[in-house]
């Protein structure tokens, strides 16, 4: 895998059910973009309004071909995961082999430059990219206000964790500045890299962050781009069980006693990241024909020969997850809300302990995806 070439045809997806108020939007922003698409794809999930027609109602004025497919899935099966899935299966065949697919929501609207970033990166060597997503400002403006200020803490922790693990273990497919979201509403990734990966994995939902992890099991070259950026809604009553909406309906009523679940204390993110780094280290001796230190071993809790099986692998990404599920010192634990300010504190005192080499990491030009 390694990105795409000079002129990828590409296709964006849209999934949908019952979008006729943000389909529009959605497709005319995408006929705004400085570099326009190949193919515009909408698929639509078991809709019972006029999100059909509306589409087909723009199709003419559209600067690319617009593609619309009806699909009834069966009721366990109407979900955002499988009809994401579809999508991308429809516009890979569109694209081709050496082609770009880039996928987003019906109630988003992307950036100008949103197409022209994407495949920048992908171009520049990147196998997929994941964008930023800001909430809609008029929408966000009618959230409590508590809400904002928890995912404000959320958002620092976060930033945090990630600047130790660019120090810690940098990626140099996904240097600083960077983020950490991976949101079915703004991923790009090359046909090869989709294909190899074996598609979007076919779960209900969470398929955006599902998909970025096979990946990153593969080795994939995924970029973070902080540049490329979407805007979603801040609706209350969204079209995705366990979406943003019901996250956000929820904590209005009470504040959940966890924060997502992609974070965890400070100091085992901490530990979490210098064992990667260790056991990257371990890796690439062992593919080398080198034998991994018995000390990383018995740092891990596991026995050296279990620890030589789990790094047997081609893929590093693959190997650290055999390797995180076989140490009992890296199993997950979650953070409350109420303990976020002791652990942002903490996380900023891990920082600080390597700020020189953050300085340092800070001046260094680094190509993207070199």
């Amino acid at each position: 895998m390694r990105g795409c070439g000079a002129n990828p045809v590409t296709v964006v997806t849209i999934p949908a059910r019952d979008e006729e108020d943000r389909i529009g939007a959605c497709i005319q922003a995408l006929a705004r973009q400085t570099r326009r698409p190949d193919a515009i794809l909408v698929l639509l999930n078991n809709c019972t309004d006029r999100t059909e027609a509306v589409a087909r109602g723009l199709a003419s004025s559209l600067p690319c071909v617009l593609r619309i497919i009806p699909h009834a899935f069966p009721p366990h099966g109407a979900n955002a995961g499988n009809a994401r899935r579809l999508a991308m299966h429809h516009a890979a065949h569109i694209a081709g082999s050496n082609g770009a697919l880039l996928t987003t929501d019906a109630d988003t609207i992307v950036a100008d430059d949103w197409v022209d970033r994407n495949v920048a990166a992908l171009q520049a060597g990147a196998d997929a990219v994941c964008g930023r997503v800001h909430l809609d400002a008029m929408e966000a403006a009618l959230i409590p206000s508590h809400l904002h200020e928890d995912d404000a803490l959320e958002c620092e922790l976060t930033e945090l964790l990630d600047k130790i693990a660019c120090i810690l273990d940098p990626a140099p497919p996904d240097p600083w500045p960077r983020h950490t979201e991976a949101a079915g509403a703004s991923i790009g990734v090359t046909v090869s890299a989709f294909r190899r990966a074996g598609g979007i994995p076919s779960v209900a939902a969470g398929e955006d962050r599902a998909f970025i992890t096979r990946l990153a099991r593969m080795d994939a070259r995924i970029r973070h781009d902080p540049t490329i950026a979407v805007t979603v809604s801040g609706r209350l009553h969204g079209r995705a069980p366990g979406g943003m909406a019901d996250t956000i309906r929820r904590r209005m009523q009470q504040q959940d006693e966890f924060t997502d679940d992609a974070l965890e204390p400070a100091a085992d993110a901490y530990r979490r990241v210098d064992f990667r780094r260790r056991v990257r280290l371990a890796w690439r001796d062992q593919r080398a024909g080198f034998t991994p230190r018995k000390e990383l071993a018995a740092d891990l809790g596991m026995s050296h020969a279990l620890l030589q099986r789990r790094l047997n692998n081609h893929y590093f990404g693959a190997a650290w997850t055999e390797v995180e599920s076989a140490s009992p010192f890296l199993v997950r634990r979650r953070v409350r809300f109420t303990e976020l300010p002791r652990q942002i504190a903490y996380a900023r005192q891990l920082l600080e302990q390597h700020q020189d080499t953050y300085r340092d990491s800070m001046l260094v030009k680094t190509d993207p995806c070199s």
